[in-house]
């Protein structure tokens, strides 16, 4: 299989499979959405130092402890 045809698999599942928001505002063209949400994503999945998309990797002991208020 060459990288093209799974990511032409790739579009038709995404676009077969959309959130519901996604299908409530509806679309002439699903594939096309689809494909841009994916190119979207890809970007977003690349740049992994842009401030919205980092994902943070702690443990539990790296975490603030929690304070119980006063009785």
């Amino acid at each position: 299989m060459t990288d093209e045809q799974s990511d032409q698999e790739r579009v038709e599942s995404r676009a077969h499979h959309l959130l519901p928001e996604e299908a409530a505002v509806g679309s002439d063209d699903p594939e096309a959405q689809a494909e841009a949400i994916l190119a979207e994503s890809d970007i977003r999945e690349a740049d992994n130092v842009a401030p919205d998309t980092v994902l943070e990797r702690r443990t539990s002991d790296q975490t603030v402890v929690a304070v119980e208020p006063p009785d």
